[in-house]
């Protein structure tokens, strides 16, 4: 979920005692799971439980996750402007679906809170807003967070437990698909192979291999033609990832979205950038304290673990339960299209003046930057029964890339 940074070894500060605790907790689970598993699980199980074991995982735990005491700053918690670019989109929504919001994984609940009052001031209040979270202590920070709001606000505010089975108005999920576990296989000639985590002699992880079922092998040879000149280029094996969970995912909720539109923002390509003959390891990367590394096997339940999004099977997973394609854009230009811009303009001259200012024209460039957020995070929207003229995506579409 996290602001994407330079990858930079683990940090070498020491755990405190309690993260300690949940560490040395889930490694003996996943130990024990692999030796029950005849020595090796595959990594989507195991991203699966660092990420999401009830009260060890990443998400699942107590531990602080967002904002500078965290691990990672996502977009909504730079800058107001985030949230109030993207009410403009679900407020044009507005006027053809019910006026309800779904976010799912809502992590902090600044994007909500943002939402929230930025649609009241659009004169498009959103009637009810439904928050799907799966952490106990995260929905009792988004509590927090949502509590600051003036009362006749925060009442449309709910938590569900699991997916509703209808919905009429807009689905959100900002940084939520990179955090689905995904996949992991290697290409190598003409073989496929799923790689997984096993034990090695001193009952540290490691990567191991095994042949691939007939379904991942069918799935990666879809994806062959765009790598394949990986291996005319000198690279024996191609490793990389996909997402069936993420797809999985699309298909489930787009299948109960009755009318309205679902919106997600993340980090990724299209398929042919995604699996592209250079980045032949891969996208998964961990990230703790601010920095990001490739060793991902390391302090389980400690630090994120993601994977970029492959935009291109989001959209076919859309595709194939109805959901019309909307738009997909890059962030950047997502947000200038909902006027980020001019809503910055009479304000930059007299920010610039302040502490508090510069840092807010500071998070705008991060947002905006193409060295940072802007270009790549991109923003794809779906939809049921909606016409095809998102606000958000009236210049700078680039949905024919996928």
């Amino acid at each position: 979920m996290p602001l994407d940074l330079p990858a930079s070894p683990p940090t070498a500060v020491a755990p405190d005692p309690a993260a300690l605790a949940v560490t040395e907790a889930l490694t003996a689970r996943l130990s024990a799971d692999i030796q029950a598993r005849a020595g090796w699980i595959p990594f989507e199980h195991w991203m699966q439980r660092v990420l999401y074991e009830p009260g060890l995982g990443y998400y699942s735990g107590s531990l602080r996750k967002f904002g500078a005491e965290g691990d990672f700053t996502t977009a909504p918690e730079l800058s107001p402007l985030f949230a109030a670019c993207l009410a403009r989109q679900v407020s044009q929504w507005f006027a053809q679906c019910a006026p309800v919001v779904v976010e799912f994984g809502a992590g902090s609940g600044v994007l909500a809170a943002g939402l929230i009052e930025a649609l009241h001031a659009l004169g498009t209040p959103v009637q009810r807003y439904a928050i799907v979270e799966v952490s106990a202590s995260l929905r009792e920070r988004q509590r927090e967070t949502l509590a600051s709001l003036p009362a006749g606000l925060a009442a449309c505010v709910q938590w569900l437990d699991c997916l509703p089975e209808r919905i009429d108005g807009v689905v959100l999920g900002n940084e939520l698909l990179d955090a689905m576990p995904v996949c992991l296989f290697e290409s190598e000639g003409a073989q496929v192979r799923e790689v997984g985590v096993a034990l090695d002699a001193s009952g540290r992880f490691e990567w191991r291999a095994q042949p691939a079922s007939s379904s991942l092998q069918e799935a990666v040879s879809v994806l062959q033609p765009l790598f394949r000149g990986a291996q005319r280029g000198g690279v024996d094996r191609y490793r990389s990832e996909i997402g069936f969970q993420a797809q999985a995912w699309v298909r489930t909720v787009g299948q109960v979205l009755v009318r309205g539109a679902m919106l997600l923002l993340d980090y990724g390509f299209p398929a042919r950038e995604y699996y592209h003959p250079q980045r032949a390891q891969g996208t998964l990367m961990a990230h703790r304290r601010h920095r990001a590394h490739p060793d991902v096997l390391v302090d389980p339940g400690l630090q994120d673990v993601t994977a970029h999004v492959d935009f291109s099977a989001v959209a076919q997973a859309g595709a194939s339960v109805g959901l019309d394609l909307l738009g997909y854009t890059s962030q950047a230009r997502f947000l200038i299209n909902g006027g980020i811009l001019e809503v910055m303009a009479p304000l930059a001259q007299d920010a610039a003046r302040t502490i508090a200012g510069v840092r807010q024209l500071g998070a705008v460039q991060t947002l905006l930057s193409e060295a940072e957020m802007g270009e790549l995070f991109k923003v794809i929207a779906m939809g049921r029964g909606l016409p095809d003229e998102a606000c958000g995506f009236v210049r700078g579409d680039r949905r024919g890339a996928l």
